[in-house]
């Protein structure tokens, strides 16, 4: 969130009067940028010349640190584009089948997409369908390659495409906290009755909202289960350094400091934004040091030609470096209803102007992680939803802490591979008889 998974927003001046200082720095930003480019250019060109195994210099330390200097630079400055999923196949019961990608339902904010994979023999065990809400906090959905992968042996796995901000003409208008929670409610129609949520970090808050308002509906679309990992639902429980800064800057802050319009010649021109390159700038200086020694030993990893250190590297950086603009609006109601005014653990909360009453929520299973050295959502924060949430049956509701692990390590990683997917599976699989008949619901059945 911003004061968390947005990552902490760079210290800038106070200013309490005057146009937004935000406003010059994306224009500036933009420019810097294009000015760049002739020097990228030249450090590319560097590169390959000093790596050229016919050049004389490339044996040499000279040319060794020449193309490794080149090569961080280039990397350093570059503007990174959304990664690829990189997922085309998958194990499933020990056979290996194909994977393909596809967009099954689609909003200006969003895309759902679809890891189809393609059976020569259906499986035996259910495959139950499973939505994956990803952050809609700086990063792209990719950031969870490793989640899907976890999934897909046992489910079929859905996942949310969010939008680059920047890219979506104001044209197609707003979008904010309560879309954010129409998108969810409409995805689960799409997918029909029988469907599981895995919400990771942020969108808890919105999919929490969403069933909450599913059951005051009585909607029969609501899911089976739903997860949620690592979420801010009460941050005033174990609130870390970064959930402290909303409380302490206020809400004009926030305003004046990090919101701007997307500049000429994006596709979202004008659009009031919470720009990716100030999150990137928030990220980095949480762990400012960390960093700085992981390009230094890159550095060192190309000169000395350790090729697999420096892939592990670049792939890691690929990923990170690549960032998305955020709504203004979505980003200061989200700062301001969850950070600030705890609007869903004082019982405030709405939805469209509705009350979202989580005590309503009774034929959804509940299973919340946390992980046990995450200094972006403190202990507790999360398992606070077992408290909003009464009227859930006691046997479906579960809370697990991960040993060892920060806030990454609760939906990515070895300890997540090997302890907490297999957990959030067997809770799937053992909530997928969801009726009085001990029925179970096949794929996307509609009710009459």
């Amino acid at each position: 969130m911003p004061i968390g998974e947005f990552g902490r927003p760079p210290e800038l001046p106070d200013q309490t009067h005057g146009p937004a200082l935000a406003t010059p720095l994306y224009w500036f930003y933009e420019w810097g940028q294009a000015a760049l480019n002739p020097s990228r250019a030249l450090a590319d060109a560097t590169k390959l010349y000093f790596k050229n195994p016919l050049n004389p210099f490339s044996q040499t330390d000279f040319g060794k640190n020449m193309a490794a200097a080149a090569e961080l630079f280039e990397r350093t400055t570059r503007r990174y584009s959304k990664p690829d999923w990189h997922i085309d196949s998958a194990l499933v019961g020990g056979e290996r089948v194909p994977v393909t990608i596809k967009p099954v339902w689609e909003r200006p904010f969003c895309k759902l997409l679809h890891f189809e994979r393609h059976f020569e023999h259906a499986p035996k065990r259910p495959q139950p369908r499973l939505l994956i809400v990803a952050p809609m906090s700086g990063h792209y959905a990719t950031l969870l390659r490793g989640t899907v992968e976890a999934f897909l042996p046992n489910h079929e796995v859905y996942i949310t495409d969010w939008t680059d901000a920047r890219m979506v003409p104001l044209t197609d208008g707003p979008f904010d906290l309560d879309d954010y929670i129409d998108y969810v409610i409409s995805m689960f129609h799409w997918l029909g009755i029988g469907a599981h949520a895995i919400a990771v970090c942020q969108p808890s808050v919105p999919v929490l909202a969403a069933v909450s308002r599913m059951e005051a509906e009585n909607d029969p679309y609501v899911p089976f289960s739903m997860t949620l990992m690592g979420g801010p639902i009460d941050t005033r429980k174990s609130p870390t350094a970064v959930n402290k800064l909303a409380e302490e800057r206020g809400m004009n802050w926030f305003r004046t400091h990090v919101i701007t319009k997307v500049p000429f010649p994006h596709a979202g021109f004008m659009r009031e934004v919470y720009p990716g390159f100030l999150q990137l700038g928030g990220f980095i200086g949480m762990n400012f040091d960390r960093h700085m020694e992981a390009h230094r030993e890159l550095f060192n990893n190309l000169v000395e030609g350790d090729g697999d250190s420096a892939k592990k590297h670049q792939e890691f950086y690929d990923e990170y470096l690549a960032v998305m603009d955020l709504t203004a609006e979505f980003y200061l109601q989200t700062v301001e209803r969850v950070f600030v005014r705890h609007d869903l653990p004082n019982g405030t909360f709405k939805h469209r102007d509705k009350p979202v009453d989580p005590s309503l929520i009774r034929r959804t299973a509940l299973l919340t992680i946390e992980g046990e050295n995450d200094d972006i959502s403190g202990l507790g924060q999360t398992k606070a939803t077992h408290d909003l949430c009464t009227n859930i049956p006691a046997d479906k509701k579960v809370h697990y802490v991960q040993p060892k692990v920060g806030h990454y390590g609760v939906f990515n990683g070895s300890r997540f591979r090997a302890e907490i997917a297999p957990r959030i599976s067997d809770f799937v699989l053992s909530n997928n008889v969801n009726y009085a008949d001990g029925s179970s619901a096949s794929p996307r059945i509609k009710p009459r």
